[in-house]
């Protein structure tokens, strides 16, 4: 759950008051809070449109329809799709793990869950280099058995699945902690396995969180740069993902229309992402409201 669908969760029962700023400082932070966004956000996106289109509407297409930005554009759909699965997986049992029990080393488990949010994706990637490099730790015994790791598909999942660890944990584990344990055990009592009381009883309770972690998931893992531009060395055609054929296609061959025409897939990805994020918190605020009105009812 995010940070505002929270908020509006806590202020369920309570009334609504006014401000107690004044109309004109009310007005003036407003207006600082929308110049900001139209400056740093609103005005760079609609430039990504505007230089994409720039050489028209075929133009635009060709660019796209181009073999090596084919290649990209499924590289990072299947890149993204296992990345996302993946931590889908782990951040369903982590944070069930963490929320629903005490063990030792669960403290070091929440701080490496938060460990890529304070690493550099360039610093993950060399760390591939380092252990899975034809110079690594691992990279002798790979070679003799003709196995690619970096500078590969397999290479490129790993440094996104790094980069996106946190994002589905962390949205589930703050949800799972506030629901308790009561549910669940009232459910075992009535005869449920623990099978059936994880599917019917705790993922109802938090698959709008889980898909607003799975969102941001996949979000970050087709945007990756850092990373995947170590352990991938951005062969045309094989390992550029969107984001190193953006780049490639801007410093590279210097054609800008289509580095645009192809940035601007990453921009719809944005769009789409805040569109399904506004849905998502307002189904959630939905069902806070009508749950707090039916448990006031009885």
């Amino acid at each position: 759950m995010s940070a505002i669908a929270r908020s509006r969760m806590a202020s369920i029962s309570k009334s609504r008051r006014g401000s107690d700023e004044s109309p004109w400082a009310r007005r003036s932070l407003i207006g600082i809070a929308m110049l900001f966004l139209a400056v740093f956000l609103v005005l760079p996106l609609v430039n990504v449109f505007v230089q994409a289109f720039g050489e028209g509407v075929g133009a635009y297409f060709k660019a796209l329809g181009h073999p090596d930005t084919r290649a990209a554009v499924l590289l990072t759909l299947v890149v993204a799709l296992c990345s996302v699965g993946l931590n889908l997986l782990f951040g369903l049992v982590a944070s069930w793990c963490i929320a629903k029990f005490q063990f030792t080393g669960r403290t070091v488990l929440l701080t490496l869950i938060d460990l890529p949010f304070s690493v550099s994706p360039v610093v993950a990637g060399l760390l591939y280099i380092v252990l899975f490099g034809q110079q690594g730790i691992l990279g002798p015994w790979l070679d003799d058995h003709d196995i690619h790791i970096v500078f590969a598909l397999p290479g490129i999942i790993l440094a996104t699945i790094f980069v996106t660890f946190p994002f589905v944990a962390r949205e589930l584990i703050p949800l799972l902690e506030a629901q308790g344990t009561e549910q669940e055990q009232a459910a075992l009592a009535l005869g449920a396995t623990g099978w059936q009381t994880y599917w019917r009883v705790t993922l109802p309770s938090v698959k709008w969180g889980l898909l607003y972690g799975v969102m941001l998931c996949n979000a970050r893992a087709m945007g990756e740069f850092g990373a995947v531009s170590v352990v991938s060395s951005g062969i045309t055609g094989r390992t550029d993902t969107i984001p190193l054929r953006v780049v490639k296609l801007d410093m590279g061959i210097a054609d800008h229309a289509a580095a645009f025409a192809v940035a601007s897939l990453l921009a719809f990805l944005a769009l789409i992402t805040l569109v399904l994020k506004t849905w998502l918190e307002r189904r959630q605020t939905r069902e806070l409201v009508l749950a707090s009105s039916n448990s006031n009812e009885h």
